[in-house]
């Protein structure tokens, strides 16, 4: 069927005046007027590309045919070809510019089309001079306006001085004659699962491995996950063991399209089930993104409570697994227009979506929200031209490093179809750069895994930033967005609680953590460092970065009411022995009255310092000193 803005075109010619001061289109010859009429018969068709042909050969028989030169921009418009659109409608404009007038409009968003924003708004101004012009047409004219307005404001706003929009295509690993889109990855980028369109009609998904930057061939998953129905829009968890994904029209569905959920096993993937009532309604749900954590899932339904079309909810995973009934992220997310596609990023504080009613460039636009303090979300902004263009944007989905991003595209050197792409984020809309830890926690004495509760602290803030439970034989990946310090802790009830410190605010590298982690059951003698209990040199008052874990030493003593246990400190050889015994028991003495300030029993506290006589590390360096200076708990008895 032809398209709305080619038959407007098209009318508008047949309805235009018998006479002008330049153009008459009476006047053409017999056979221009001939072909044309076959060429609009190939639009109707869709064969754009046979009718440019078509009416290239009418301008040849008569080159002042100028509706010729505008049906044949419209048809350019509508492949995309931005240049081809607008050399012909300027040729057209050059044989009458008063002919030309009504056909400013879809002139200038051609001319968006290729980033040309202020001529674009000359051209829609012009446009909107026009007299009796009806109501549609005003509107139509004045929301482009505001768009080209946009996107200037937006131009002089941000500087994108170096920044090259530079899409790759994936290659005929990933991408075929068919289309594919939605990608999604694990955390360290090695599985990379995408759904691609089957016999032109079912959805299924496909996933490539990457070795050393190079994807292999991809394939259809393994299990029993794709079906004769159509499954996409999926999102994988940074882990790689549970996918969530949209499935329309199953029989056991609530309404149009729910939400799924399936398990990487053995034998590949599990068979769907659908996410339940919590999740699910009568309504449509699609667009699924986990946190790292796997503890909040967003996405996009069009449910009665929303503020427009469809807008973005999130549910979190209770503590028995099940899911709560949904949020819906606000008006600072929502808007009156579309909000789909979200994607919150590994590091739990950035979430990418697209929207039709945030201001933007007259499309669904990409934009992007930070988490700010309180857990709330910031404003979102525009990612900007040229990831964002005139025309509909779909989703966005960017690694673990912050800057590599992926997104489906019908771009020129498409294989055939949606083909799916990789392009460098600018600077200012890149989420925090993120390294992770994984690894398993295991009983120290059996060595058997543990399925335990892991809390990852903001220490600047005191705030936890994210919080999992490992799986049943004990494994766990967490992820740690750079640029800020964290405590990282591990509990099970019975046992010890674990902690370790990571100070990313200075850091450098890319580095991946791998953390096999051994509780300590609570047992007479046993006995762990406080790697969270902080000072500063030769001082001995806590600092504020401590409370953290003196908050999780006070639970555990609320959790085993008859515990006793004794805290012990210990420092370097720099100074004089006397002077560390001293320091060393100062420090310990102020953990247990920060303990005893918040209700524990003195007479289950006792505090030793050894100062220097109890090195687990060579002082000659700066790192075996640094693992001296420690404070410790050491079970005294259950």
């Amino acid at each position: 069927m032809i398209n709305r803005r080619l038959l407007l075109l098209i009318l508008l010619i047949s309805a235009a005046p018998a006479v002008w001061a330049q153009y008459r289109p009476e006047k053409v010859s017999k056979k221009a007027s001939q072909l044309y009429s076959k060429a609009l018969e190939q639009a109707r068709a869709d064969d754009f590309k046979g009718g440019i042909e078509t009416l290239q050969l009418a301008v040849k028989a008569d080159n002042g045919f100028a509706d010729a030169y505008l049906s044949m921009a419209g048809m350019y418009g509508e492949l995309k070809n931005y240049q081809g659109a607008i050399d012909n409608y300027e040729k057209a404009r050059a044989i009458d510019s008063n002919y030309f007038l009504d056909y400013n409009l879809p002139y200038s968003i051609n001319l968006a089309g290729k980033g040309e924003f202020e001529k674009a708004l000359e051209a829609v101004s012009r446009f909107l001079t026009v007299t009796n012009l009806n109501e549609q047409s005003r509107k139509a004219g004045e929301f482009r306006q505001k768009c080209y307005r946009f996107a200037l404001d937006y131009a002089h706003t941000h500087d994108n001085a170096g920044y090259k929009f530079e899409p790759l295509n994936l290659g005929d690993s990933i991408n075929s004659a068919v289309s594919e889109y939605y990608p999604t990855l694990t955390i360290d980028a090695s599985k990379f699962i995408y759904t691609r369109r089957v016999n032109n009609f079912n959805e299924d998904f496909y996933e490539s491995d990457r070795e050393n930057g190079i994807f292999h061939k991809s394939k259809s998953l393994e299990g029993n996950i794709n079906t004769n129905q159509n499954e996409g829009a999926q999102n994988i968890s940074q882990d790689g063991q549970w996918l969530i994904f949209t499935g329309c029209n199953f029989p056991e569905g609530r309404g149009s399209c729910d939400l799924y959920i399936s398990y990487l096993t053995d034998r590949g993937w599990s068979a769907p089930e659908n996410l339940g009532d919590s999740i699910n309604t009568e309504f449509w749900e699609s667009a699924p993104s986990l946190s790292p954590d796997k503890r909040d899932l967003y996405f996009a339904s069009r449910r009665a409570d929303g503020f427009g079309g469809s807008d973005i909810y999130v549910s979190h995973r209770l503590r028995n697994g099940q899911w709560s009934s949904p949020e819906n992220l606000g008006p600072v997310i929502n808007t009156v227009g579309d909000e789909g596609t979200p994607f919150i990023h590994a590091d739990n504080q950035s979430l990418y979506f697209t929207s039709s009613g945030h201001p933007g460039y007259g499309g669904d636009d990409l934009f992007v929200s930070r988490k700010g303090p309180g857990g709330v979300w910031q404003k979102p902004e525009n990612l900007g031209y040229p990831i964002n263009t005139i025309e509909n944007e779909g989703s966005l989905v960017i690694a673990a490093d912050g800057k590599t991003a992926y997104y489906a595209s019908d771009r020129a050197d498409s294989r055939g179809g949606l083909d799916l792409y990789t392009f460098e984020l600018r600077n200012d809309i890149r989420p925090a750069q993120t390294l992770w830890v994984k690894g398993k926690v295991f009983d120290k004495t059996t060595l058997k895994g543990l399925p335990s509760g892991v809390e990852l602290t903001d220490l600047s803030t005191r705030t936890v930033v994210s919080q999992l439970q490992t799986d049943e034989t004990g494994n766990y990946l967490i992820t740690l967005p750079k640029g800020k310090d964290y405590a990282f802790n591990v509990n099970r009830k019975g046992y010890l609680f674990f902690s370790e410190n990571f100070p990313l605010s200075q850091h450098k590298e890319d580095t991946a953590y791998n953390i096999d982690i051994p509780l300590q059951p609570i047992e007479a003698n046993a006995a762990i460092v406080l790697k969270n209990i902080f000072f500063d040199p030769s001082k001995y008052e806590l600092k504020p970065e401590s409370q953290v874990e003196l908050d999780k030493l006070v639970q555990l003593l609320k959790d085993n009411p008859t515990l006793k246990i004794q805290i012990n400190g210990h420092t370097d050889n720099s100074g004089k022995t006397s002077e560390n015994i001293t320091l060393s028991e100062n420090r310990a003495k102020a953990v247990t009255t920060y303990l005893t300030s918040k209700g524990i029993n003195a007479a289950r506290l006792s505090f030793k310092g050894w100062g220097e006589t109890q090195p687990v590390a060579n002082n000659a360096t700066p790192e075996g000193r640094a693992q001296n200076r420690r404070t410790e708990l050491k079970v005294i008895s259950r």
